[in-house]
């Protein structure tokens, strides 16, 4: 389970980071991407804290994985709510 979130996580992380650069003032659809991103986060973190795994270089890119997803999380929000000029 810990191998497969990581995946999927790292494969949402490519696609979420290259599509949210692409369409930065479509703000419908960034509000969209960073709520994903809120549930990726937990999940991410929920997995990486909850479920045991060997110490080992997976499970520090697992948790840069997921930080990331916080950083790219905020950019969204702020990108996503920020008012119009």
């Amino acid at each position: 389970m810990f191998n497969a979130i990581f995946w999927i996580l790292l494969i949402w992380l490519l696609i979420n980071g290259i599509w949210m650069w692409f369409k930065l003032d479509d703000q419908k659809l960034q509000k969209t991407f960073a709520w994903i991103n809120v549930v990726a986060v937990i999940v991410g973190f929920w997995v990486f804290y909850g479920v045991s795994h060997p110490a080992g270089t997976l499970a520090t890119w697992f948790l840069v994985v997921s930080w990331v997803n916080v950083v790219i999380a905020i950019l969204q929000f702020y990108f996503g709510y920020r008012k119009a000029n």
